[in-house]
């Protein structure tokens, strides 16, 4: 049995329109989470991110929310995917699939995550509002997608169904948290690599 040390990274990703800091501590004790982006509903999806996930994950945002949320959110999809796929290094003895589905009240979503090493990323959700506090709607997609292409991992979002914005994509995140629990746990007494190409 191969001893597993613990899995972390931090990353900083700086552009002319932000900077941004990610901490992440995949094999926590316990779920500890700080977030500061500008955005306060992405920062509430970020804390459901890292307690349902169990994760230890600190995100800190600088950008040109004086122009509008895009790039903010962008940037830091991009960098917690980054930060995702060097945390998990060689991706030895995880489970590599993962699946949930969450109730939110009346909305009900579905995540499946595959770290396959191949972004790719199925978004089937709708929503009413052009934002939620302050996050654009249009954003949650493309927060996702940025996540997935820099993570490499394939993902697969719906929401099934619901009525009220918040909790369409509150369930969104926790189904994601919830997947990504399952996918990164490993089993040391298991396949080194779960593929029959023997890499992913």
């Amino acid at each position: 049995m191969e001893s597993l040390p613990p899995r972390s990274a931090r990353v900083e990703r700086a552009t002319a329109e932000t900077t941004v800091r990610v901490a992440l501590e995949l094999d926590a004790a316990a779920p500890s989470y700080r977030h500061a982006t500008g955005v306060g509903f992405l920062d509430h999806m970020l804390d459901l991110l890292a307690r349902h996930g169990r994760l230890g994950l600190t995100v800190e945002a600088e950008g040109d929310l004086h122009v509008d949320d895009h790039h903010t959110v962008e940037d830091v999809g991009l960098a917690l995917g980054q930060a995702l796929r060097e945390a998990l290094g060689d991706k030895a003895y995880i489970a590599r699939y993962g699946a949930a589905t969450i109730p939110m009240d009346e909305a009900l979503a579905r995540a499946a995550i595959d770290l396959s090493g191949r972004p790719f990323l199925v978004f089937e959700a709708t929503f009413d509002r052009e934002r939620v506090g302050d996050l654009s709607t249009e954003m949650v997609e493309h927060f996702f997608w940025s996540l997935a292409e820099q993570a490499r991992m394939t993902l697969h979002l719906d929401v099934l169904r619901g009525k009220n914005d918040h909790h369409r994509i509150e369930a969104l995140f926790k189904a994601f948290a919830r997947a990504l629990r399952t996918a990164i746990a490993r089993d040391p007494d298991g396949d080194r690599l779960p593929s029959s190409k023997e890499a992913f």
